[in-house]
């Protein structure tokens, strides 16, 4: 099965079309006739390595096709931090797979760089401003440079413009504003907008200065022209997969970008797409931020729980109290119509699926085994059962705020409802960096950057914590984004690489392939 014959079936005209080869091509975002359901996939609390929700996706997607329905993956490119560092690709697995992996692992078609590339544009059209004589008279610099690798050397850096010293540093490219900004842009006039909009820093009397007033926009829409169109691959089984940008979730909102998935509700009758790590992160901000954006409600929410990582939690008992949680977050917080996945494992004990399986008829849930690593679509078959008769009850999902809300109600209200937490208390730069937010008079969504071992902001309150106190560090003011990301606890957005990363393995073979990256 080739891309090009399955594309047909969708009803995308080749004119819209640029191939890479046989097995890519990029689409303009022309809207289908269709208006489909949207299908998220989330999960608990993650370890190391992941849950599995790309694999669980990949495997429903598969399954709604071979029941007969029409569906499209809507997934996140993977970042080379990861890939190079812990852990690894974000492909799915085993017969859950998208088709040259390595290749989507690696550089893709590009999208990455050219973020990277129209980000960094920018940091150097403002220290070239301030060279030239500096009109606007920038004093501190907001912005931040991008770099899609994990280096800690480049979290804080200090330069000089002439006799001035400037302080600055890197994130990693995932975690960028103009990432953001490309994955919630709905077209390029819109990108454009919002890439002027981005706050560079202020002038002595704390005025903000914008990229607009610096003329950039313009050249770092030119730069991203190209990435703003999805990508379309196949799963390893057929499915049409639209794969597009990736912000993290632990430091980013989590979700591929509006546009793939706008292409996938127009022209599917159903649209797979999931939320970076727990349904605490990359959940809570797809219903909160995303959703909004897409201005479509989720008709069905997986829930992917997986035994081994359960029992990281220390063990089985902690495990199952934080899958509870996210379970009653996603009942009845975001109100969603809710499946939960047992993405099944070899070793995996008939008493430990039987425990969870409880859980959730006590809880009243839906709760399904499934095995798309090793056996695909066909793995998934009774789960997507399952999620069709879950998107045909009504959609009432909510958010945790309003986003006419004050910053700090915002940051409470996730804190406290979705965390567990007992109080939030602001570092002193936090605090300036908030008020003078609000100043600005604009109605922001909030990005929590966390760690993703917990509930909380501490990796170690394990299961689901309650009366923790979450510290908030710093603040990045979002405004391209129309985001605020409230740092908290230990969690950086420039990640570094561990002692014993992937790169170690990572190596041609003799036959030219890729071998290391899983």
């Amino acid at each position: 099965m080739k891309l090009k014959d399955v594309i047909k079936d969708f009803d995308i005209e080749e004119k819209n079309l640029t191939y890479y080869g046989n097995d890519f091509a990029k689409v303009e975002n022309v809207a289908g006739k269709k208006n489909g359901k949207l299908i998220l996939v989330t999960a608990m609390t993650s370890n190391k390595l992941g849950v599995g929700k790309t694999t669980v996706s990949i495997g429903l997607c598969d399954a709604l096709n071979q029941l007969g329905n029409k569906s499209i993956l809507s997934l996140r490119e993977p970042s080379m931090g990861p890939v190079f560092g812990v852990k690894g690709g974000a492909t799915g697995g085993g017969k859950a797979s998208l088709r040259n992996s390595d290749s989507i692992n690696l550089h893709f078609t590009g999208d990455f760089h050219a973020v990277a590339q129209a980000n960094n544009l920018l940091s150097s059209i403002i220290d070239n401003h301030i060279f030239q004589g500096n009109e606007l008279g920038i004093d501190k610099i907001f912005f931040k440079r991008c770099l899609d690798v994990n280096d800690r050397s480049l979290r804080d850096i200090t330069y000089k413009i002439g006799d001035k010293t400037y302080r600055t540093g890197f994130n990693i490219t995932a975690a960028s504003e103009v990432m953001a900004i490309c994955c919630l842009s709905k077209s390029l006039k819109e990108l454009e907008k919002n890439l002027g909009e981005i706050l560079v820093g202020t002038n002595k009397n704390g005025k903000p200065i914008f990229a607009k007033d610096l003329k950039a926009e313009k050249s770092m829409t030119v730069l991203l022209k190209d990435a703003m169109k999805p990508n379309l691959t196949l799963t390893e089984e057929g499915s049409l997969a639209a794969v597009h940008f990736g912000p993290f979730a632990n430091i980013a909102h989590g979700a591929s970008s509006v546009v793939a998935t706008d292409f996938a509700l127009s022209h599917s009758d159903y649209a797979v797409t999931e939320a970076g790590f727990g349904s605490d992160l990359g959940g809570e901000k797809f219903f909160d931020i995303t959703s909004n954006v897409l201005k479509k409600k989720v008709a069905a929410t997986v829930l992917v729980v997986t035994i081994g990582v359960m029992k990281e939690q220390k063990n089985f008992d902690f495990g199952l109290e934080n899958v509870k949680k996210h379970i009653l977050n996603l009942r009845d917080v975001f109100k969603t119509n809710l499946v939960v996945a047992i993405n099944k494992h070899t070793k995996d004990s008939k008493s430990d699926i039987e425990k969870i399986k409880l859980l959730c008829w006590d809880l009243d849930v839906p709760c399904v085994v499934c095995e798309p690593f090793t056996k695909g679509g066909k793995g998934c078959s009774e789960l997507a059962k399952e999620v069709l008769l879950a998107t045909e009850k009504k959609q009432n999902t909510k958010t945790v705020y309003s986003v006419k809300e004050d910053i700090k109600t915002k940051i409470e209200k996730i804190a406290k409802t979705v965390y567990g937490a007992e109080k939030v208390t602001y570092f002193k730069q936090a605090e300036e960096k908030i008020a003078f937010a609000e100043k600005m008079g604009k109605n922001f969504y909030v990005n929590i950057a966390k760690t993703q071992f917990s509930f909380s902001d501490d990796k170690k309150l394990v299961g689901a914590p309650t009366g923790f106190e979450m510290k908030v560090k710093d603040i990045e003011i979002r405004n391209g984004a129309n985001m605020i990301v409230a740092i908290a606890g230990n969690i950086v957005l420039m990640p570094g690489l561990a002692k014993k990363s992937n790169y170690l393995d990572i190596k041609l073979s003799s036959s030219g392939k890729i071998d290391g990256i899983f």
